[in-house]
């Protein structure tokens, strides 16, 4: 459980997932997936019955397109092209879905953004540039969250935090203790990213992962949504 290693007056790093922990965006990342794979591989492999939650898109296009011939550094070869065609396509498309903020989660960044001891960033299995237009869609600004590690630089999503980790060290230019990462999101897979670097689990309930899988994966905090978030979050 956190709390032992808390330091006071040491920068703690929050990191966001952005699917069913920031945002809700309706379908518009699938389509245009489908749209880029059959673009740059001509194929979209079972793509109407994957589940992407908590995967990244590299581990995503690696999962779908491995029966076809392709392994996960053939896709890493094409990762940064296959990005921008997807960003393409989701400009594309934007004005036929929607996308929506989840409950408490502008409040909660205005509270910290606030404070000179937090550094907000995102750990997300988006690429960077369709999770910019995710965030745009929602309303969020992406310059809020000045630390990221996105989908297109790994295919394991521990990866991605412990890039991000590494990132906010050097951007504060001040080491970052464990125990001072909240890492928040709503799968089991968030729930692992967070103790690949032993930092602390926030699990919240608005995603699509049901609450028992969530807590079998044992996170440091279960929140009903990111409006709980401050009162187990350090003053």
């Amino acid at each position: 459980m956190w709390g032992q290693g808390f330091r006071v007056g040491a920068v703690k790093l929050v990191l966001f997932d952005i699917d069913g922990t920031l945002l809700i965006s309706q379908g518009i990342g699938r389509e245009a997936k489908r749209r880029a794979m059959t673009e740059r591989f001509g194929t979209v492999g079972d793509l109407d019955n994957h589940a992407f939650g908590g995967q990244t898109d590299w581990g995503i296009l690696a999962a779908l397109l491995a029966p076809h011939g392709y392994s996960s550094a053939d896709i890493g070869s094409e990762i940064l092209d296959y990005q921008a065609c997807m960003a393409r396509h989701m400009k594309a498309i934007r004005g036929g879905y929607s996308a929506n903020a989840l409950p408490g989660t502008f409040a909660l960044l205005a509270a910290l953004q606030a404070r000179a001891d937090v550094l907000p960033g995102i750990v997300s299995g988006n690429t960077g540039a369709t999770a910019r237009i995710k965030l745009e869609m929602a309303s969020f600004d992406p310059a809020a969250f000045p630390i990221g590690a996105y989908g297109h630089e790994s295919p394991r999503r521990d990866d991605l935090t412990r890039l991000a980790w590494q990132r906010a060290q050097e951007h504060s230019q001040a080491t970052i203790h464990p125990r001072d990462i909240f890492v928040i999101g709503d799968t089991p897979a968030d729930i692992q990213a967070a103790r690949a670097i032993d930092a602390v689990a926030v699990a919240v309930e608005t995603g699509y992962a049901p609450r028992q899988s969530l807590l079998k994966s044992q996170p440091d905090f279960l929140l009903a949504d990111l409006r709980e978030f401050l009162a187990i979050f350090p003053a």
